[in-house]
């Protein structure tokens, strides 16, 4: 079974070979930490980076991206952001819709150009997902993050956007349709290239609860997820929604706007809450914890908590898959720990 394969049987509740698990390495850890370490941690570990080849220069894995400390950039909506270590998305520092005044007039990016966050060559992405698919690799799109919700915080800054909200700005109202014409050029060429998978990417919820009351979610948010995901739908495609942080109050909405693919934390939502609430219902990606156990606790401890998950959202007929984002500051032994872990309980069901 390829892997393309087991995930889309895992996804649709099919009998998979084993639970798909993926480890990610933040583009900020290969200045914190030796190259080399991370070299051989990938090398040992042929589940979690199949194919892998050992690069001869471990100084080449050095972060070269768009995010660079000391370096603010500005978005294509002219957002302005800064971060204080390479690698790292960092935050907005100046919203350019701080003041309504700077709306008047504002004419978006042209979605056949741009990002939320930079250009785009539609053609290299075109001939991309389609090579995707003649490798037997999942053809995967997205529209990126911070793309509806976090976008409109982005632009206005939260307080404003809450404030538009309770007042019902019809400026607010305008915004909010600009963002899903944007979004939905996105989406629709993704679906015109092939992409069997759409991620939606946005967190929505805070250590306690979600950033905005149900409600809210549903009078401004809700309508414009239900129709851009509803696109990918229409046309066959597997709906993933990446959204950190406590959303268990917006998760009934969050299903109904036809998620086939729930990326959600472990230990904030609660293990429990999510087996009883999510479990055979939709596919949970569980995303594991990064701010308790893997970076302060011992590698007895990352492993008990894997398995926990494992243990209770698993099942021989699939529905669970888990993923984990390596960001400075985990101990190496424990994120070892974790990639013995994922490779250990991988085939817990089989």
């Amino acid at each position: 079974m390829t892997p393309r394969e087991n995930i889309l049987r895992t996804v649709r509740f099919q009998r998979p070979d084993h639970i798909p698990m993926a480890f990610h390495i933040n583009g900020a850890c290969w200045h914190h930490y030796p190259p080399d370490a991370l070299l051989d941690l990938m090398e040992s570990h042929r589940l979690l980076f199949p194919g892998f080849v050992r690069p001869s220069d471990s100084a080449a894995l050095q972060y070269r991206g768009g995010e660079k400390a000391g370096e603010p950039f500005t978005d294509p909506w002219g957002c302005v952001w800064q971060t204080s270590d390479d690698g790292i998305m960092g935050v907005v520092v100046k919203h350019p819709f701080a003041s309504w005044d700077a709306f008047e007039g504002f004419v978006p990016p042209d979605p056949e150009k741009f990002t939320h966050r930079s250009t785009i060559d539609w053609a290299a992405v075109e001939k991309n997902v389609k090579a995707a698919g003649e490798r037997g690799d999942l053809r995967a799109g997205g529209i990126g993050h911070n793309h509806t919700w976090l976008r409109l915080t982005d632009l206005r800054g939260y307080e404003n956007v809450l404030f538009d909200m309770a007042d019902g700005d019809p400026r607010l109202w305008k915004l909010i349709e600009m963002l899903e014409a944007f979004n939905t050029v996105h989406v629709r060429k993704f679906v015109s290239f092939g992409a069997e998978w759409m991620g939606f990417a946005e967190d929505l919820g805070t250590q306690n609860g979600p950033q905005m009351t149900p409600e809210q979610f549903r009078r401004f948010i809700k309508p414009s997820y239900r129709r851009l995901m509803g696109i990918a739908r229409d046309a066959g495609g597997i709906v993933h929604v990446h959204c950190d942080g406590d959303a268990r109050a917006l998760m009934d909405d969050l299903l109904d706007c036809g998620v086939t693919v729930m990326n959600i934390q472990d230990l904030v939502n609660g293990i429990d809450w999510i087996r009883d609430r999510l479990k055979g219902r939709v596919c949970v990606e569980l995303d594991v914890d990064r701010q308790k156990i893997t970076p302060f606790g011992t590698p007895a401890q990352v492993d008990a908590l894997l398995r926990e998950g494992v243990e209770k959202l698993g099942s021989p007929d699939g529905g669970l898959m888990v993923i984990y984002g390596l960001y400075p500051g985990v101990p190496l032994e424990n994120a070892k720990a974790l990639m013995d872990a994922m490779e250990k309980y991988a085939g817990y069901w089989s």
